[in-house]
């Protein structure tokens, strides 16, 4: 009996890691995949999440509607998503999309944003002060 209840865990395990995705969007509603898409992100290298981040949020602009949205995003690995974010941006800049006509290449585009990122977090975080600083602050009441 004690063997087959450990057979059945392990069988149980085995079908939930290989039915997982883990590396692909959840599609079957926007709070999922967009749920999915930070979790993606936080997996990713840093010096690709933005370009990730970029591609989804180039692909949710020219999908309006969600339905549509989350079809074309639902089963999708990250570098599926930047490829077809790629696709979008040459589409768009080829139509002649102002704010597409501006970047020379998806490359630059990816590097601008990424210098933005990076402006906009030192701005947010400013130095913290060291705590052992004020514990070494003494205020007397005279």
């Amino acid at each position: 009996m004690k063997k087959l209840s450990t057979l059945l865990i392990i069988l149980g395990c085995l079908a939930l890691i290989a039915c997982s995705s883990g590396q692909e969007i959840n599609g079957h509603t926007t709070k999922t995949a967009y749920r999915s898409v930070k979790m993606l992100k936080n997996r990713l290298l840093p010096e690709n999440r933005i370009e990730f981040e970029v591609a989804f949020w180039t692909i949710r602009d020219a999908n309006k509607e969600d339905s549509k949205f989350l079809t074309v995003v639902d089963g999708k690995k990250p570098e599926e998503i930047i490829a077809l974010g790629k696709e979008i941006y040459q589409q768009r800049k080829d139509a002649g999309i102002q704010n597409y006509k501006q970047y020379s290449s998806w490359e630059e585009m990816i590097t601008k944003f990424g210098r933005e990122r990076v402006e906009q977090d030192n701005r947010k975080s400013p130095k913290k002060e060291d705590p052992r600083d004020k514990a070494n602050d003494v205020l007397y009441k005279l």
